[in-house]
């Protein structure tokens, strides 16, 4: 079994965390939980025996560049971090690597990620299932992949479609919208 590592780290939306194998690829990334040690919890459930540690420069980098954009600092390009994506269904790797074509502040829809895979068959229910599933929001942006009817759509990571909508608003998305009276503000 390969070793595995993880790290918690501060942003602008609360403590996040993420995890590497012993290449320094990313194994998964956790969006803030309503604790730190429930952000803890989720993402030692979802990298069974990952030890805590300090990351080495290549996730440290991926940690850096995901600070910056949860701040609103001008976009970072984080489709060149190195995922670990091998044990992963095939279509999910597909519909991941659209979704990192998506820059900061911009959205597609499910149905526009179905057809740049070539499979407009593809019903935009899967891409939503396989996103759903993203081990590693951010840098997989699947926030940005919103509903064709202009609703956000789901989104699986704690604080739901809320935590969507405040995303795609500190990137200064049009799809945003607003940010309601409940939304908590960004530093």
């Amino acid at each position: 079994m390969a070793r595995l590592g993880f790290a918690l780290f501060e942003t602008a939306i609360g403590p996040c965390g993420i995890a590497w194998d012993e290449r320094g690829s990313i194994r998964a990334v956790q969006l803030p939980a309503a604790s730190v040690p429930a952000t803890r919890k989720h993402l030692r459930r979802r990298c069974p025996g990952a030890a805590e540690a300090v990351p080495p420069p290549a996730v440290q980098d991926a940690i850096d560049r995901v600070v910056a954009l949860l701040r609103g600092d001008p976009p970072r390009d984080l489709s060149g971090i190195a995922l670990a994506m091998a044990d992963l269904p095939p279509f999910h790797r597909r519909v991941y690597e659209v979704a990192r074509t998506i820059p900061p502040g911009a959205t597609l829809t499910y149905g526009a990620v179905a057809a740049h895979l070539g499979e407009p068959a593809a019903a935009a229910r899967e891409v939503g299932e396989a996103l759903g599933a993203n081990p590693f929001p951010l840098l997989v942006p699947c926030h940005r992949v919103v509903a064709a009817d202009g609703r956000l759509g789901g989104f699986s990571a704690p604080g739901g479609a809320a935590t969507k909508r405040r995303l795609l608003w500190i990137e200064g998305a049009p799809a945003a919208g607003t940010p309601d009276l409940f939304d908590p503000p960004v530093a």
